[in-house]
């Protein structure tokens, strides 16, 4: 029982098999079919039909016979033999001879590209043909209406284009020629070498009408326009010169006879037609000639400019120069009383360097100016940079005059600071001395040493002549920094030894009940007695908030209020 049902899956599955392989092949054998169809379907016929309309002669009459044979062998031919082949291939799928049926769809896919290239071929031919016989037909009508318009300009304007004129009346006679042959072959059917023709005819033509285009307007600029440029350049240096301009250095003359050279290969240029290079160096000359307007107008300006700047510059630099000499005398006097960091004391003397050269540079400038030895802009801008340098030299001695005042302001400032830290000082021995406690520590006694001996130095460094005031300023910084800070512990120290009176005074109502309380306030008072004031105020403030929290607070509070009062 059991082989059997093997056998009966086997048999059923191989039937599935060959069911799915039929379908398979017959789905391929109805994509054939509409291959087939497709290209039985192309519109070769009709696209033929259209060729008939032109002249059957020659060229078109040859092609279109091969068109005709080529189509005859694909519909007469290989259609009815991939029919045959279809039938044979569907009979193979029926019988199951699968292996045939696809060597039979391979041919038959074969046959069909090999006719599908064909007929497209036919239609691309086709396409070329009609559509070059209509592309010619309209850019023939539009090459024959400008090559009619170009004529008449050219006889209307013969003028404007001068010796140019003759070798484009040539080059216009040889569209006629063209022209004919064009018709010859349109008339016997060779619309494909017609259109050879058209497309050699517009690359002349655009050549040809450009040329009219351009001509009259370079003849222009290369006869009248630039020639009468160079010529104003010419007279304007020769008015410029007259007037003692020194225009040497632009060597105008050179580069304007270079320009008239050019002019005369650039006419010959025209004459034969060959405009490309000069279409580009007629606006280089353009601009080349707007640069010498240019250099001659900044001439002009820089002498006005020199003209109106010079006796001012003079005046300036002699006013400098006094100011110069009489601030080197004032930092001579200056520096008997004071002592200036090196970078300062040189000031004076790089500045008197410094206006001799700028003397000697102006003399220099004023001597070619009466001589005409140089050109006007190099004189201007030697002109400016000493004006700009004299300003820079009257800044920074300027600079260093009010630090040269300064100093003396300065030195009041100290004097006055000095008395401060010193009333400061005595303020705060007269504080301590004369406060109500056993005596002055040690440590304090040190700090009132130190701070005499920061105003001892600022004072003899201001008995120092000539005075260094960078001195005195770092003298007088530490001082004031350390008579502050004697000052800041002192007040410290007053408060503390007050404030252990108050809570000495607070205690004493707790000795009789409080044995361990009244053991530390006594270690308190021993501690006070030897000046350690520190660690009397913690022994007390200790006791007290162990018997009484919060009690310190009070205490301050109070202390605070007495220092207030007081």
């Amino acid at each position: 029982m059991d082989y059997i049902i093997i056998a009966i899956i086997v048999l059923i599955a191989l039937l599935i098999l060959l069911y799915m392989m039929r379908r398979k092949h017959n789905n391929e054998i109805v994509r054939l079919e509409n291959e087939k169809h497709q290209i039985q379907n192309k519109p070769i016929l009709e696209e033929m039909t259209k060729v008939k309309q032109l002249n059957m002669n020659g060229q078109t009459e040859e092609m279109f016979e091969s068109w005709r044979n080529s189509w005859t062998q694909v519909m007469d031919v290989h259609m009815p033999k991939i029919d045959s082949l279809l039938f044979d291939a569907e009979e193979s799928i029926d019988r199951f001879n699968f292996k045939r049926a696809t060597s039979l769809e391979k041919e038959i896919e074969e046959r069909i590209q090999q006719s599908d290239e064909q007929m497209s071929l036919i239609l691309v031919e086709l396409e070329q043909l009609i559509g070059s016989e209509e592309k010619n037909r309209v850019e023939m009508d539009q090459l024959k209406e400008q090559y009619r318009s170009a004529r008449k300009t050219l006889l209307a304007h013969q003028h404007s284009f001068g010796a140019a004129a003759v070798p484009l009346e040539k080059k216009l006679e040889q569209f006629g020629p063209q022209f004919d042959e064009y018709d010859r072959l349109t008339e016997s059917g060779n619309y494909l070498l017609a259109r050879e023709i058209v497309i050699g005819l517009n690359q002349e033509a655009q050549f040809v009408f450009n040329l009219l285009h351009d001509i009259p307007s370079l003849l222009t600029d290369v006869q009248n326009k630039i020639p009468a440029s160079i010529h104003d350049l010419r007279n304007g240096q020769r008015e410029m010169e007259a007037q003692s301009y020194y225009l040497e250095h632009l060597e105008l003359t050179e580069q304007l006879n270079k320009l008239d050279e050019e002019l005369v290969l650039m006419k010959e240029s025209i004459i034969q037609l060959d405009i490309k290079d000069v279409l580009v160096r007629v606006e280089q000359m353009k601009d080349e000639i707007e640069a010498f307007y240019d250099m001659l107008e900044k001439e002009v300006m820089a002498k006005r400019y020199v003209d109106q700047h010079r006796q001012p510059t003079e005046m300036r630099l002699a006013e400098v120069t006094t100011i110069t000499r009489q601030t080197s005398d004032e930092a001579a006097y200056v520096q008997q009383s004071y002592r200036l960091p090196e970078n300062q004391a040189e000031i004076p003397l790089v500045c008197l360097k410094q206006i001799e050269t700028l003397q000697k540079r102006y003399d220099l400038v004023a001597q070619r100016a009466s001589e005409d030895q140089l050109a006007y802009s190099s004189l201007q801008d030697e002109l400016t940079l000493i004006s700009d340098d004299l300003e820079n030299l009257y800044e920074e001695q300027d600079r260093f005059s009010n630090s040269l005042k300064s100093l003396r302001i300065d030195e009041n400032r100290a004097r006055k600071n000095l008395d401060e830290l010193k009333q400061l000082l005595h303020e705060t021995d007269r504080m301590v001395h004369k406060a109500n406690m056993p005596g002055i520590p040690e440590e304090m006694d040190v700090r009132l040493e130190e701070a005499e001996e920061h105003i001892y130095l600022v004072m003899q460094s201001l008995q120092e002549v000539p005075l260094n005031m960078k001195l005195v300023d770092t003298y007088l910084a530490k001082a004031d920094k350390c008579i502050h800070e004697v000052h800041g512990k002192a007040k410290e120290m007053l408060e503390n030894v007050l404030l252990i009176e108050r809570i000495i005074q607070y205690g004493n109502r707790y000795r009789a009940s409080h044995p361990r309380m009244n053991q530390r306030l006594l270690e308190a008072e021993s501690a006070f007695r030897q000046l350690r004031y520190t660690k009397a105020l913690e022994e007390a403030a200790t006791a007290v908030e162990e018997v009484e929290p919060g009690a310190m607070k009070r205490i301050e509070v109070l202390v605070k209020e007495d220092a207030w009062r007081s």
